[in-house]
């Protein structure tokens, strides 16, 4: 970006996540990282790499920033995202984008008074290639539609498990399914669209918090496909597998690479059903991911979006809204945890 001004960026929760985040992020020509925030932070001033660091977000806004990157708990993110977005600042908000649907609302009503300035959201899951790969070969239509997925992506705990902010609901609105799951609600969506109806179980009997370690829910769409997920807490050997189910073939999304490589080996099998076999296909194509630049990836769609004034596709604030309204469908479709908890209705 040789000539070009650097947009100046501000990043605001500097956990795990927003370290990834700054990593990336000067990576980038188009960025620069010129201050970060962290309720942890021992000293603020300058850092050795020229960085600022504050122990409070809202001082990231008198910085003179162009950009502004969203990773703090999920109570605080909507509110960080409307002051954000109100100064004129573009605004790239790890997921969930807030506690509940209503401030997911709240939001897109301020972006709407902001037309130039570009909002996106941290679904992550999207730029894994063994994904990119999977919407591929449904969307060239070669194997049919998609008539069913089946999908388990679970880890042993709800981290922290004794206690913390993800463990409490007036904090984090929700647990594992919200935490987690929200991942591959979000690939359903992308692979098949919206679901009208959804049927679930809810329940946090293992951890006893107010926030479910475990989501058990079935939904059908419009057309017919039906959807199954299974969202947890109590997996003690941690697991991500996705089956979704073509006219002509089967395709299985196993292993997600992640920090933690504790998911397995990132796969796509690819199945073709066999004309007239009565014990199914012996033929498949695997596919092993070795390599994860989906974070490098996402980073740079986003500087790309900002410095071109290009729209938001994948993450935007309807994608962000409708699979916020999944979450709560499948929160409100199980009655004793709606009564229990007195769950919002999407």
């Amino acid at each position: 970006m040789t000539g070009k001004k650097q947009l100046r960026v501000g990043i605001a929760g500097y956990g795990v996540v927003g370290k990834r985040r700054h990593h990336y992020i000067d990576q980038n020509p188009a960025f620069r990282t010129i201050a970060v925030s962290d309720v942890t932070t021992e000293r603020e001033g300058e850092g050795p790499d020229g960085v600022v660091y504050f122990k409070d977000f809202e001082k990231l806004y008198d910085c003179g920033l162009d950009v502004l990157f969203v990773s703090l708990p999920n109570y605080l993110a909507a509110d960080a995202t409307i002051r954000a977005l109100e100064r004129d600042i573009h605004v790239f908000c790890e997921k969930p984008p807030a506690c509940n649907v209503s401030d997911v609302r709240r939001v897109i009503e301020v972006e709407k008074n902001h037309p130039r300035i570009r909002l996106k959201y941290g679904f992550n899951h999207r730029y894994h290639y063994s994904v990119i790969e999977a919407k591929r070969v449904i969307d060239s239509g070669a194997f049919g539609k998609v008539t069913n997925i089946r999908g388990v992506y679970g880890k042993s705990s709800i981290i922290p498990f004794s206690g913390g902010w993800r463990s409490e609901r007036k904090l984090a609105g929700g647990g594992i399914l919200l935490d987690q799951g929200i991942h591959m609600l979000d690939m359903i969506r992308y692979f098949t669209g919206d679901y009208d109806e959804i049927k679930s179980f809810v329940s946090n009997d293992y951890w006893c918090h107010d926030v479910e370690d475990n989501a058990y829910a079935i939904m059908r769409n419009k057309e017919g496909c039906v959807a199954m997920i299974h969202s947890t807490a109590t997996q003690w050997q941690h697991k991500f597998r996705l089956e979704i189910t073509l006219n002509e073939a089967l395709m299985e999304l196993t292993g997600i690479l992640s920090g933690s490589k504790s998911y397995g080996e990132e796969k796509l099998r690819l199945i073709p059903r066999k004309e007239g076999c009565v014990v199914g296909s012996f033929e498949e194509q695997t596919t092993s991911y070795l390599d994860d630049h989906s974070w490098r990836d996402e980073v740079n769609e986003f500087a790309d979006i900002v410095v071109q004034g290009k729209p938001v596709e994948n993450g935007n604030s309807t994608d962000a809204l409708k699979v916020m309204e999944m979450v709560f469908k499948i929160y409100n479709a199980d009655n004793r945890w709606r009564e229990t908890y007195n769950i919002e209705k999407a």
